[in-house]
């Protein structure tokens, strides 16, 4: 096998991991309103489920775990062990048979999905050629559309099995992820981080403390990038995720069947963008625009959301909007600025403190969020997440960097060089 067929092989297999993290998320949301009814869920039960799982807390807790792991002993070791407690986690839920059975599953799984993040981000990026860093990253992200898609789908076909159908999802879960880790033993370790570590053998290194994150100036400003625009990106699509099709079977009025078959749409939608934009012409477009472009697609489909009545035409409208605009976003950006701004010494522990504010965030909200519903209606509520958006384009003006073509390497060289 060439190495080029070796490497898409390793990119694939880590990849993975993000359409395991997407996957519980999405599968709880789509069982949302039917472990609501089994269990008979308040708005404060409902939220602290969303808080806790792989999109709010739990996240949070294990990206600030598994992000300095990440940077001390590999991005491979992570893969040793992460998916063990995912397959505990899922395996929980998908025998739940009361509230603190559940709750504890998704505990787990949050803090296994959030532990992995660091570790695939880094992974995907510092073994990608100069010039196809964003193809790279981009199947790391077309791996985590895919999996709501699959979701999606399968809660189609399984819809009329009630609960019983979310179980059977987070059992096919289970299943891939077995698959998954035995395939994440074969991989090679990063060879930036190996040279990396090499280099701190030498008698002439100085450790850099991890401070440096926010006492050098060009790391401040690549954590109010990153930071900036994957938390406020995040405080919406984090809480879509989880709770759109509670938002269309009960603000909507659709049923189950029908809320499921416009998220797998929009989740399509994601898919073909991701691969089309980013992944094909991420490394060639001038990312400014197309980000921006992102951006402003993504504050108009929320505007129709939230002000047109919730019809079929005004809900395939958003979904064509959001799906296309979500395929190049803020996560996107966030996947590959967090890798070529930050040094190799602490990486992933930056992107574990990113990720950690931003699910913290989401679990906040995500809290409150079912209770801000029922207080101030959908349209106050929505008005607040596009104001949001709309702060996360200028952040994105302001901070974007060009720094297509160039090597992680060259990367650091140019930004630390003497800039310390």
């Amino acid at each position: 096998m060439s190495g080029k067929e070796t490497n898409f092989k390793e990119t694939l297999t880590v990849s993975m991991s993000n359409f395991l993290d997407a996957g519980a998320i999405v599968a709880g949301a789509s069982g949302l309103t039917l472990w609501m009814n089994f269990l008979h869920l308040n708005d404060m039960s409902l939220g602290l489920l969303g808080a806790v799982s792989a999109n709010g807390f739990g996240a949070a807790l294990g990206a600030l775990i598994g992000g300095p792991l990440a940077d001390k002993y590999g991005r491979k070791f992570i893969y040793r062990y992460d998916l063990l407690f995912y397959m505990l986690g899922v395996a929980l839920i998908a025998l739940s048979a009361n509230f603190p059975m559940l709750l504890i599953g998704y505990i787990i799984t949050g803090m296994a999905v959030g532990a992995v993040v660091p570790a695939s981000w880094s992974y995907l990026g510092e073994q990608a050629p100069a010039g196809k860093r964003c193809a790279n990253i981009g199947w790391g992200q077309f791996s985590w559309s895919f999996a709501p898609m699959t979701i999606f789908i399968m809660s189609i076909f399984l819809n009329r099995l009630g609960l019983l159908g979310n179980r059977i999802m987070f059992g096919m879960l289970f299943v891939v992820a077995l698959i998954t880790w035995i395939l994440q033993q074969q991989i090679e370790e990063s060879k930036i981080w190996k040279e990396e570590k090499q280099r701190e053998k030498s008698k002439d290194f100085v450790k850099s403390p991890t401070s440096e994150i926010f006492t050098i100036k060009a790391n401040r400003q690549a954590f109010v990038l990153c930071a900036g625009i994957y938390t406020l990106w995040n405080l919406v699509a984090g809480l879509q995720g989880y709770f759109l099709p509670y938002i269309f079977t009960r603000i909507g009025n659709l049923n189950n069947l029908q809320s499921n078959g416009l998220n797998a749409f929009i989740w399509f939608m994601i898919v073909v963008s991701t691969y089309f934009v980013f992944i094909r012409k991420g490394d060639i477009w001038n990312r400014k625009v197309v980000f921006s472009v992102g951006c402003v697609m993504e504050v108009i489909a929320w505007i129709i959301l939230v002000f047109a009545p919730m019809k079929w035409t005004s809900l395939v409208i958003f979904d064509i909007l959001w799906g296309i605009s979500a395929g190049f976003s803020a996560q996107c950006f966030f996947a590959l600025w967090s890798v070529e701004l930050f040094k190799t010494e602490y990486r992933a522990k930056a992107q574990g403190i990113i990720f950690f504010l931003v699910r913290g965030g989401v679990g906040v909200i995500s809290l409150v969020f079912p209770t801000m519903l029922t207080a101030f209606g959908f349209q106050r509520t929505g008005l607040l997440l596009i104001a949001v958006l709309a702060i996360q384009l200028i952040i994105g003006l302001v901070y974007t960097p060009e720094t297509r073509g160039m090597s992680v390497y060259e990367i650091e060289e140019k930004r630390y060089g003497n800039n310390y």
